[in-house]
């Protein structure tokens, strides 16, 4: 029989070493940012480069020479629709054993806590809306990333055996839409969100006098800026603990037309703004349910003025790089 779960709220040691998995990401590299600002002094990284997660002796090796007391798994293998679409089995085998060569090697080298972050894709295509987490595994996946997502369902299920099984008391996330600073706003494989930033400020720079967006604008979108998703992790690693994963999100969502109409004024765009209704809008809306996490004490600080301000800036230091 497992050890009874020893957890009790309590701020995590800042002096135990706490390794991020996959700290080059939108994701990780806004809990490293985190972790860092909340004075945490042995924070461990490596590079895809440096440490190949999908090696498995690799990863044990790493492990047991780092030793770290507490794991955030943001590492993945992502990707856009086209991308989940046409390399399906890669999405799925790449995120399966990342996930599982962590998760073993934590549980070997004795992690005391470890937060599995996954995404809302694991819900069902058509969940009631805002989608709480009890819909999981209750309804058809949206078939162009069902294998990302079950992987990512995989990984919440590993986390809740090594609870019944270890008696560790490991935690699951599930992020909604996420953007803001270290974003990927290349052409092909950007999300709705940078892709807009993109295409309304190179409007602005070339003169163009009108900008062209797919759909009807109408379908409603939640958008979480990346460092508020890592102040909601930070914040579940030293009050939450229980099988059930927590969505991480606003509550609250907007019109693709009014995201569109927000991303123009913040980059100063004064030309107009069309809508091709030829093109697909996709799922009318997709909104989480966030009162459990809002039941632990956590909401949001930064809306979304401030944070397609802030991503923005981030976008115009680095235009260089999206040049392509």
């Amino acid at each position: 029989m497992p050890a009874e779960l020893n957890f009790a709220p309590a701020p995590l040691d800042r002096e135990a070493p706490v390794y991020v998995a996959g700290h080059r990401g939108l994701a990780g590299s806004a809990i490293w940012r985190k972790l860092e600002a909340e004075g945490f002094s042995r924070l461990v990284r490596r590079t895809s480069a440096e440490l190949d997660l999908k090696d498995r002796a690799a990863v044990f090796e790493f492990f047991e020479q780092e030793k770290p007391e507490y794991v955030f798994l943001a590492a993945a293998k992502v990707g856009g629709i086209l991308a989940n679409n046409t390399y399906p089995a890669d999405f799925l085998s790449e995120n399966l054993q990342i996930q599982v060569n962590v998760m073993d090697a934590a549980v070997r080298f004795g992690v005391r806590r470890l937060l599995f972050l996954g995404s809302s894709c694991i819900y069902p295509k058509f969940a009631a809306q805002p989608i709480s987490e009890s819909a999981l595994l209750q309804g058809d996946l949206e078939p162009t990333n069902d294998a990302y997502a079950i992987a990512k369902i995989a990984g919440i299920l590993n986390v809740q055996a090594v609870r019944r099984q270890h008696g560790l008391p490991w935690i699951s996330a599930m992020p909604t839409n996420l953007y803001g600073p270290g974003d990927n706003f290349s052409r092909l494989g950007s999300h709705v969100l940078p892709a807009m930033i993109r295409r309304y400020e190179e409007a602005r720079l070339d003169g163009v006098e009108s900008v062209t967006n797919w759909g009807t604008g109408s379908p409603r979108r939640e958008f979480l800026h990346v460092d508020d998703l890592a102040s909601a992790l930070l914040h579940l690693m030293e009050n939450y603990d229980g099988a059930q994963h927590v969505n991480v999100g606003t509550g609250t969502d907007v019109t693709i037309k009014e995201l569109a109409e927000a991303i123009a004024a913040t980059v100063g765009y004064e030309g107009t703004s069309e809508w091709d209704a030829s093109k697909p809008d996709g799922t009318p809306q997709k909104l989480l349910d966030v009162s459990k996490l809002n039941g632990t004490g956590w909401f949001p600080t930064i809306n979304l003025e401030q944070g397609l301000k802030s991503t923005v800036e981030w976008f115009r230091e680095h235009a260089e790089d999206f040049r392509q």
